[in-house]
């Protein structure tokens, strides 16, 4: 028998895989969307959002893809998973997520294939979207000048393509280094970690979507959850799983302080406990959890 048995659950509540049906429409994250949607709606042509380690830009992007119609938008998510990336890798790459079919060999000529392609999708009422997750990786400034130049792909009075940067803080660092894109950004939105009650109400809602009957969560445990977590989402799941996990090795039939507390020791928490003004405030305290993090997704 497993916790979810135990519990009664349909599946596991608190995974950090990425699962739609676990979207959590926070207040910040409603809000961060209508701004985003209004952004590609207005072909406003640069918008930018920025959130700490593990408060939900990933799954923030892949919501917006997914409210984005193929009838109204040609729409694409593309994540950068390293700092290597080229110029040329990102052309070639955009351009087949939006529809070219063989991309050339040489720079120019790849720039003429997406304008036209962009035209086409312009001349069927549509608008051209591309959503660049985890942009804090595009750390050279022949980069940002790329996305300059595909900013100004467009025609009288209408720019052909929107970009969305998703990124750590430092995607700003990144936006410095040509400063005319920098000032091109006209929509920017941020990600702070959640107050306790915003956590209470994620913790009820993840247990919900997993088929929970009851709160499976005593009413002292959740201040301290978010305590542990410092209100971030990604720590939140973690900690909530073992907890879960540790109240069914205890034969338990909810989670109380005291397991909250035992699994933040087994996984290193107790010694400095995270808060969500120390997150939102201190350059440090976002080094210290980017570190718990990497360290707990060892340990899985």
């Amino acid at each position: 028998m497993s916790y979810v048995e135990h519990f009664g659950l349909a599946r596991e509540p608190f995974s950090n895989a990425p699962d739609a049906r676990f979207y959590f429409n926070s207040g910040q994250h409603n809000q961060a969307l209508i701004r985003l949607l209004y952004a590609v709606d207005s072909n406003k042509g640069l918008a930018v959002l920025i959130g700490g380690v593990g408060t939900g830009k990933t799954t923030l992007a892949r919501r917006m893809l997914d409210n984005l119609p193929e009838d109204k938008y040609e729409s694409s998510l593309l994540v950068m998973v390293h700092s290597g990336v080229t110029p040329g890798w990102i052309l070639t790459r955009i351009a087949l997520q939006l529809g070219v079919a063989n991309p050339a060999g040489d720079h120019l000529s790849i720039l003429r294939q997406l304008y036209d392609r962009l035209l086409e999708i312009e001349a069927a009422g549509r608008r051209a979207v591309v959503l660049i997750d985890e942009a804090q990786m595009l750390q050279t400034r022949e980069l940002m000048e790329e996305f300059r130049g595909l900013l100004n792909l467009e025609i009288p009075g209408k720019k052909l393509l929107n970009i969305v940067f998703f990124g750590l803080p430092e995607v700003e660092d990144c936006l410095q280094l040509d400063e005319p894109l920098a000032q091109r950004v006209a929509i920017k939105c941020r990600l702070h970690s959640l107050a306790v009650e915003t956590t209470a109400a994620y913790i009820k809602h993840r247990l919900m979507v997993a088929g929970a009957r009851r709160m499976l969560f005593s009413s002292d445990s959740i201040p301290a959850i978010h305590r542990f977590a410092g209100g971030v989402p990604r720590l939140i799941n973690t900690i909530s799983d073992n907890c879960l996990f540790e109240a069914y090795l205890r034969k338990l039939d909810e989670v109380n302080s005291q397991v909250v507390h035992s699994v933040a020791g087994d996984l290193g928490l107790l010694r400095q406990p995270l808060t969500a003004a120390g997150m939102t405030d201190s350059g440090s305290d976002l080094d210290d959890i980017e570190n718990m993090l990497d360290r707990l997704e060892g340990i899985g």
